[in-house]
């Protein structure tokens, strides 16, 4: 009987390290951070922090959003930019990573933020008033950098974009 279960177990780690071996799928690749330009977090005219955006200004582009990324590098997030201010409603349905959602107005004030939204959730996130813009930062990124309602975005897009960075 030991035998039995001794062969059971070699075989059962031989299965674990074959799969180990596939190659990954498509959903399991990191989808590569594409540079498009910077953001700082502004208050009182101090810069709190500066990122590296992905601008989402497109309906495709906005749809898509960060769904399926695996990673996103340090101190990088997305932006989406919206036609017209107005209420926004996000979700986590194919987004593996947990995020801060900040809420921006027109005149580039933050006005809300979700904070460690959860992943994979088809819960609707949405803003608590009109919003222009719309940045996307790993969860924990707010409590981090001490952004708050209240304070300001500056952001430019770069004039091409850079290539693609690494995770």
């Amino acid at each position: 009987m030991h035998r039995l279960a001794l062969v059971a177990l070699c075989l059962l780690l031989i299965g674990c390290t074959e799969s180990t071996r596939r190659p990954a799928s498509s959903l399991e690749r990191s989808i590569p951070f594409r540079e498009d330009g910077h953001l700082a977090f502004v208050r009182d005219g101090d810069t709190l922090v500066t990122i590296a955006i992905e601008i989402a200004d497109t309906d495709s582009a906005r749809q898509r959003g960060l769904m399926e990324r695996t990673h996103l590098p340090e101190r990088s997030g997305m932006l989406f930019i919206f036609e017209r201010e107005e209420m926004q409603g996000f979700w986590m349905a194919n987004t593996p990573l947990s995020l801060d959602i900040i809420f921006v107005n027109g005149d580039s004030q933050i006005v809300s933020i979700a904070k460690y939204t959860r992943p994979y959730s088809t819960e609707t996130i949405s803003s608590q008033y009109p919003a222009r813009f719309v940045v996307e930062v790993p969860a924990g990124f707010t409590d981090t950098y001490g952004i708050l309602e209240g304070d300001r975005i500056r952001w430019r897009r770069h004039a091409r974009p850079l290539a693609a960075a690494r995770p």
